[in-house]
């Protein structure tokens, strides 16, 4: 009882809260989609076949909205606030949803035309949620903790997802693909998401951090009060002045800058951006919007294949805590790379289990054979991505930026993430069908190039203030190296660990247990 009454006084949770609502919307258009897609009444109503390319275009021109809105509402963010900068794009999102509720409804002519203006509209909003919740809810959450906050934020992404394709699932059965309202409902419903953040958003503190950026100390410690309370208001205020002091020195970047060879920022945004190109080439954003189809791959009729494709996406929820567990008790680099090493795994064989699974009827095998184990080590892919490599390449640009450039570098890591899932949605279903099983191999092979990349270059930035994150890329230029193990000794290989009553690092379970609380 005194956890949640404490919940609607704690200003950090409730950060939390309104954050993991908003990712959520990623996650339901994902869900969406996926069955929409397969909809013959949403086919004949957008003028396309099944087949047709244009059902991937459809799809992936969301996020290409979802790039120029990174960048328009990253703006916004650093000129008038994080808390503006939200209700704008969220108003953009809901506004892009209803106009493709609303495209060929009663028959009007140029459906597939406002079927397209609303995925980009609606990309321009959700883009803008995703360069901009990030960044507030770092600002917002202790050093100790970031990683966790995010993480939380990510696995109701991932609820978004579970709602989205059940409610698709459905209205699908009760009634059918030929309805129209089969898919114009789960569009609608939504609007859940946008409207109840809208309500909800004047209740929250705008960031201290982005006060202190713009001079404005008063209203800082104001925002402080607000979220700590009077005990702690001045030594945190004072902090945030030095840190910004500190930041400061390097003066106003803009994005050219940042990708500007030998300018300080132009490490941090090629880590950055390897990390958004490394994240899509895990595979899983094919596996999230074409479940169905994998499982039809493995032997299934389609409707047994979208009812494991829900068991998928449960599972997939569930195995996040393990996120949120382990992200600030053992780091974000040994995730990501335990995560890459196990789809590498479970791809492998996946590929292995396909091949039985489409030759089963020559060698005498019973299609349950390879189907059932494939099945499981499709569900530990899911849970290793979300595990090692959802929240994280959101997580770190957050972490490596000053406050002069952590909007723009957020910024870009979205438009990368934008570019890479343009491409995976567009090539998936064309890889699917010509490469079969095999394609499974190819996500092994990017899997393996994205593990070592990380372990290579990808410092640890748990459990560390921002500014000595900034440290590492200053101690990298000096020595000029961006090897983890050979910048300042190896000290970001891994992170400083709290220490126990005597002196040593606490043990893994003790680290775990902090989490839980």
């Amino acid at each position: 009882m005194e956890k949640v009454k404490s919940f609607f006084y704690d200003k950090k949770q409730q950060v939390v809260l309104f954050s993991s609502t908003a990712i959520a919307l990623y996650g339901y258009d994902q869900g969406m989609m996926s069955l929409i897609n397969t909809n013959q009444d949403y086919l004949k109503t957008m003028g396309i076949a099944e087949e047709d390319p244009q059902v991937g275009v459809i799809v992936s021109v969301y996020y290409l909205g979802c790039a120029i809105g990174a960048v328009l509402f990253s703006l916004l963010a650093d000129k008038r606030g994080r808390k503006p900068a939200l209700f704008g794009c969220l108003t953009v999102a809901s506004i892009g949803n209803l106009i493709m509720f609303l495209a060929g409804i009663g028959n009007t002519p140029g459906a597939r035309i406002v079927m397209y203006i609303g995925r980009v509209v609606m990309g321009l909003g959700v883009g803008g949620v995703d360069s901009v919740v990030p960044i507030y809810s770092s600002e917002l959450s202790s050093d100790d903790a970031r990683g966790k906050a995010m993480a939380q934020e990510f696995q109701w992404n991932i609820f978004g997802l579970n709602v989205a394709f059940a409610l698709n699932l459905l209205v699908t059965i009760h009634l059918g693909k030929t309805n129209q309202w089969a898919w114009r409902i789960p569009i609608i419903a939504m609007q859940i998401y946008p409207v109840g953040l809208l309500l909800f958003i004047e209740r929250l503190p705008e960031s201290p951090r982005w006060f202190i950026f713009h001079e404005r100390r008063e209203d800082a410690k104001k925002s402080l009060q607000f979220i700590s309370g009077e005990d702690k208001v001045d030594n945190e205020l004072k902090e945030l002045i030095e840190s910004h002091e500190q930041e400061s020195e390097g003066g106003t970047v803009g994005y050219i800058d940042m990708l500007t060879p030998g300018h300080p920022q132009f490490h941090p945004t090629m880590v950055t951006i390897m990390g958004q190109v490394n994240q899509a080439l895990t595979g899983y954003g094919a596996i999230s919007v074409y479940g169905p189809q994998i499982f039809e791959l493995l032997g299934y009729d389609t409707r047994t294949s979208e009812y494991l494709t829900q068991g998928n996406y449960v599972s997939y929820f569930i195995l996040m805590t393990f996120a949120w567990l382990l992200i600030d008790a053992v780091g974000r680099r040994s995730i990501m790379i335990a995560g890459s090493a196990t789809m590498i795994v479970c791809f492998g064989l996946l590929t292995v289990f396909g091949w039985l699974a489409a030759d089963s009827d020559k060698y005498g095998i019973p299609v349950q054979a390879v189907a059932i184990p494939g099945i499981v080590f499709l569900f530990v892919a899911t849970g290793a991505f979300g595990i090692g490599w959802l929240a994280t390449p959101w997580l770190l640009p957050t972490e490596y930026y000053p406050t002069t450039a952590r909007a723009q570098g957020t910024a870009i890591s979205v438009i990368v993430w934008g570019f890479m899932n343009f491409v995976v949605t567009l090539m998936t279903p064309i890889l699917f069908n010509n490469l079969k099983y095999i394609l499974f191999l190819v996500f092994a092979g990017t899997n393996l190039f994205a593990g070592v990349w990380t372990y290579f270059y990808q410092p640890e930035t748990g459990g560390r203030p921002f500014e000595d994150n900034i440290e590492f890329f200053e101690k990298a230029g000096e020595q000029g190296t961006w090897r983890v193990a050979k910048v300042a000794d190896g000290k970001f290989k891994k992170m400083p660990y709290p220490k126990g009553e005597d002196g040593e690092s606490q043990p893994l379970l003790a680290r775990v247990q902090d989490q839980l609380g």
